[in-house]
């Protein structure tokens, strides 16, 4: 079945397309590994679907190829960071953009019809059917970032005009931040118990590991830039705030399809919102109690 008749640009494509089917397929395969019950099965499933369309390919490209091992490493290693969810809709989103240049070689190939068919229906399906536990602590992950950024960045903020030194800042702010990390934790075990859920404990842990990671890079441009620096550190910090409502927000966009732009200009909005008064109240603060450091 190989295209002898056809251009070098759309051999090109159809050998492009092959080894993308087949990374994908290697991706879908290593995350089921690491999986059990239904979320194994569903995502060997796919991968044999993957496999099925570079086998489809390679009838009409004839070259024989492997997967990019790069992009399958990369692809884990978020799939290990960030949950498997993440790493499916992000692959998907690329393969929907691909499905659309399948169209224009549907006269070419008759089975291209039914591939686009399984990418833009049956793989919708099958995502229905994954089940990730980190998701269904999403509102403890907002519960423990959206506190630290709140409260780690005005208390920071506050104290950085205030004492004017960086590392008496990160002194403040790590024994602030994690006196608040096992204080949000075990608010957090105490109210879920009191609702009754067996997953107390499991919640607890994933809003202080949020909150504590947060302190952590809070504190980080304290710690790293010289001690008279403290409003280059301030200013960092603030870059990395944004970055983390970012990425996190875009985070739970894609994972659970959800808007980004208007979680994101919320979060972002109070957290510099507190920063900038926190900031006003330590520069008051400082002069009207005549403190000097």
């Amino acid at each position: 079945m190989i295209l002898k008749n056809t251009s070098k640009t759309v051999r090109e494509r159809l050998i492009r397309y092959q080894r993308d089917e087949l990374t994908s397929a290697v991706v879908y395969a290593r995350m089921a590994a690491r999986e059990q019950d239904t979320n194994r099965s569903v995502l060997l499933r796919m991968a044999a679907e993957e496999r099925k369309h570079a086998a489809t390919f390679r009838q009409y490209s004839g070259v024989d190829m492997s997967h990019s091992r790069i992009r399958a490493w990369w692809y884990a290693f978020l799939s290990w960071l960030l949950g498997f969810t993440f790493v499916v809709q992000v692959m998907e989103k690329a393969e929907t953009l691909t499905a659309g240049d399948y169209h224009s070689l549907v006269d070419e190939i008759p089975e291209m019809r039914a591939i686009i068919l399984e990418e833009e229906q049956h793989e919708a399906e099958l995502h229905e059917m994954l089940d990730e536990e980190r998701l269904h602590y999403v509102g403890a992950m907002v519960l423990g970032l959206n506190d630290a950024l709140v409260e780690l960045t005005g208390t920071i903020a506050g104290l950085t005009f205030a004492l004017q030194d960086n590392r008496i800042v990160a002194m403040a702010g790590i024994i602030t931040g994690v006196s608040a990390t096992l204080s949000m934790a075990a608010s957090n075990y105490l109210a879920e118990r009191a609702d009754g859920k067996d997953d107390a404990f499991r919640s607890s842990l994933y809003t202080g590991v949020a909150y504590l990671v947060t302190v952590v890079l809070l504190v980080l441009p304290y710690l790293l830039l010289p001690d008279d620096r403290y409003l280059a550190a301030l200013v960092t910090m603030l870059a990395v705030v944004v970055c983390i409502i970012f990425f996190f927000n875009y985070y739970i966009a894609v994972a659970k399809q959800t808007p980004f732009w208007p979680r994101f200009l919320e979060m972002a909005a109070i957290s510099l919102g507190v920063a900038v008064i926190s900031f006003a109240i330590g520069f008051l603060a400082k002069h009207l109690l005549q403190i000097e450091l």
